[in-house]
């Protein structure tokens, strides 16, 4: 297993404390090579996971939440479940103040797909 394999195994969102708790702002991610797997056909989906969020006490440490996001690569999963997992791990990890997940996802089967959770 190469290093970066094992990277993703162990991935886990780290969180840190917000060094600006005293005033709101927002902070946004996007990560456009999001890939998982249909739970019904094995086809690899394709998505820009994007999230948008108010943070109270913590915020989430960038190189943790790409390993988080790469996890899903083998995962079958629907693009709702997954953009919903997404959400509840975000939320109880960081208790924002607000919190956006979108996983706007690649056209497949002349479809296109975009869920957003908001809190």
């Amino acid at each position: 297993m190469k290093y970066g394999e094992k990277a993703v195994k162990k991935a886990k969102l780290e969180i840190w404390e917000n060094s600006c708790q005293d005033r709101d702002y927002n902070i946004e991610i996007s990560f456009p090579e999001f890939t998982c797997l249909c739970p019904r056909s094995g086809y690899p989906d394709f998505a820009t996971i994007k999230i948008n969020y108010c943070p109270a006490k913590y915020i989430v440490e960038l190189k943790s939440i790409k390993l988080y996001f790469n996890s899903f690569r083998n995962k079958h999963i629907s693009h709702e479940a997954v953009t919903n997992k997404i959400f509840d791990d975000l939320k109880s990890r960081l208790k924002p103040k607000s919190l956006e997940v979108i996983g706007d996802f690649n056209v497949r089967g002349n479809v296109k797909t975009v869920i957003r959770v908001v809190m």
